[in-house]
């Protein structure tokens, strides 16, 4: 397989789109690529007036933007490794990260870099604004001295005006690190991702074979998830940019009211999304129309039934934008009985597979395809295969290979060893089985899977699956304690406050949720109690519940 260069490839982009419009923060600025060309080459300059050398690493934390996107390819396009880091981590962890990464410049919101502690960071030479890429701390003469005359030196570097054949940027190699990437696990703290070039031009690869034949060079994409994780930025950034699509980035919380009406301005020509955000829409606009008993009698009546199905199909292509090829889901769990209800209904969505380590993409199938309740099958340029004895109908676990898989963790050869083998296989530590035409169906984690007293496999997510299904459940978790099951539910207090519900009454709404729900499992896998917790659950950036953090909470 011949793997071009990747910073090739992006400035061919630049060159080939450089009057379109290529990255916007909703609201606000827009950058052309010809704009964003232009801050290439002013970083350029500044990373090598202050003696960046090419490996160096260069970090940048802050939440989407178009000035965040514009420093992404400054840093890789100059051949310096980018440290992504997650905005929603804690200020002690970015540190931890700046450090371990050995990062000698941090390109920071204003408002994250004010709970940070600088002199905590020895390494760092200095810390770039966002906001306009003004410096915000340094340790450097040089890196001081280059940004109060950028200007300046772009002028002499470019006399006669910077003209798109100037464009010159590091040529890669297919195992050269690109990129470090913290992950925030949910069932273990956080490890450094070695992503080389070549992960990320197959994911590429992947991305044009699915999506080019129906989306096109000036399309719109909006931006929900956070760059700093491999999801979002492979399909909602480094594909689109390279592909010629405007990329709006939500530069707020994405809340209900927000998120619907940028969707209705933007019309996106495809969605990336987690099932956190198809679910609320789904659980606030079309589970109560449905759940009337009278609309669930006429969903079986042929002809009626078929029109009720086609007004809510209706009004959910509206609720995305109305233009979309497909919403793909990915990035956490989907939960069954809302999978059913787009399926029912003829929704367009997809469910993929992936992980950090893969940058992100193992497992997709094209919605017109996609087997529900599936994960797809092994995306373009990968293998994937079920280390079980009887993969259809026995889970094991769900094993990878191809150009996606990193090159390890970075200062943990005992965790690489653990999850790469001497074949090249990725271990995901995921659960599955694998049908006859290669459809992927998740079962589990590995380190959540739990063991009944006779012996059992008990895996939580499908019980999890279920009972978030029942009466005032908001989020919830299944724990094991001396062989007995517990459910810890964060209940949704919206619909107890209008309920007027005490916490004697959640409590006894609970307990008969429980025995209710009991009826419909194995006598292995039923609840011996369900406990109330008092506030949402820590969750990833992914929207996972950080189960680590539970597995001792009192029952």
């Amino acid at each position: 397989m011949e793997i071009p260069s990747l910073n090739q490839m992006i400035a061919e982009s630049i060159q080939k789109h450089w009057d379109m419009q290529s990255m916007s923060d909703y609201g606000d600025y827009t950058y052309q690529y010809k704009d964003v060309a232009r801050v290439i080459e002013k970083m350029h300059i500044l990373f090598e007036t202050t003696g960046i050398k090419k490996g160096d690493r260069i970090a940048l934390c802050g939440r989407n933007s178009a000035r965040w996107g514009a420093a992404f390819f400054s840093v890789l396009s100059y051949g310096a490794v980018c440290v992504p880091i997650l905005n929603e981590f804690h200020p002690q962890q970015i540190q931890d990260i700046v450090n371990h990464s050995e990062t000698r410049l941090l390109f920071v919101t204003d408002q994250i870099f004010s709970t940070l502690d600088f002199a905590a960071m020895p390494q760092l030479e200095g810390c770039i604004s966002f906001t306009d890429y003004t410096l915000l701390e340094s340790r450097s003469e040089e890196l001081t001295n280059a940004r109060n005359n950028l200007n300046k030196l772009f002028g002499e570097k470019f006399p006669n005006n910077f003209r798109k054949q100037h464009i010159s940027y590091h040529v890669d190699k297919p195992d050269e690190l690109a990129i470090i990437n913290y992950t925030s696990g949910t069932t273990s703290n956080s490890k450094g991702v070695m992503i080389p070039y070549r992960a990320i031009w197959s994911n590429i690869d992947f991305a044009d074979t699915v999506l080019s034949p129906h989306i096109n060079p000036g399309d719109n994409i909006l931006s929900m998830l956070p760059m700093a994780h491999e999801y979002g930025m492979a399909f909602e950034f480094i594909y689109e940019f390279w592909y010629g699509i405007h990329i709006y980035f939500l530069t707020k919380m994405p809340s209900p009211v927000i998120l619907l009406k940028a969707l209705a301005d933007i019309k996106p020509c495809v969605l990336i999304c987690v099932p956190l955000i198809i679910e609320k829409v789904v659980r606030k606009a079309v589970l109560p129309k449905i759940q009337d008993p009278k609309v669930r009698l006429m969903l079986n009546v042929p002809i009626i039934g078929d029109r009720i199905k086609k007004k809510i199909l209706e009004g959910m292509k509206q609720a995305f934008g109305g233009r979309y090829y497909e919403v793909i889901v990915g990035g956490a769990a989907f939960n069954q009985e809302i999978e059913t209800i787009l399926h029912d209904v003829g929704f367009n969505y997809t469910v993929g597979y992936g992980a950090t380590e893969c940058a992100p993409i193992i497992c997709y199938e094209d919605w017109k395809k996609f087997k529900k309740g599936s994960c797809g099958k092994a995306a373009k340029n990968m293998q994937v295969r079920i280390d079980s004895p009887d993969p259809a109908n026995v889970p094991g676990e769900i094993l990878a290979k191809g150009p996606n898989v990193m090159l390890g963790y970075y200062k943990n050869e005992e965790a690489t060893a653990a999850t790469l083998d001497k074949d090249g296989w990725y271990h995901t530590g995921d659960l599955g089985i694998m049908d006859d035409e290669g459809n992927v169906t998740i079962k589990g984690r590995c380190k959540t899977m739990l063991l009944g007293a006779n012996g059992q496999n008990i895996y939580p997510e499908e019980i999890e699956d279920k009972l978030s299904n029942v009466m005032l459940v908001s989020e919830c978790l299944v724990i094991q304690r001396n062989e007995k099951l517990y459910g810890l539910v964060y209940p949704d207090m919206e619909q107890a406050a209008k309920l007027n519900l005490s916490t004697t009454d959640l409590e006894a709404v609970m307990e008969q949720n429980r025995k209710e729900l009991n009826t419909t499992l194995p006598n292995y896998c039923q609840l011996a109690g369900i406990r109330i917790v008092d506030k949402e659950f820590e969750k990833t950036p992914k929207k996972s519940i950080k189960r680590y953090k539970y597995t001792d909470y009192p029952v």
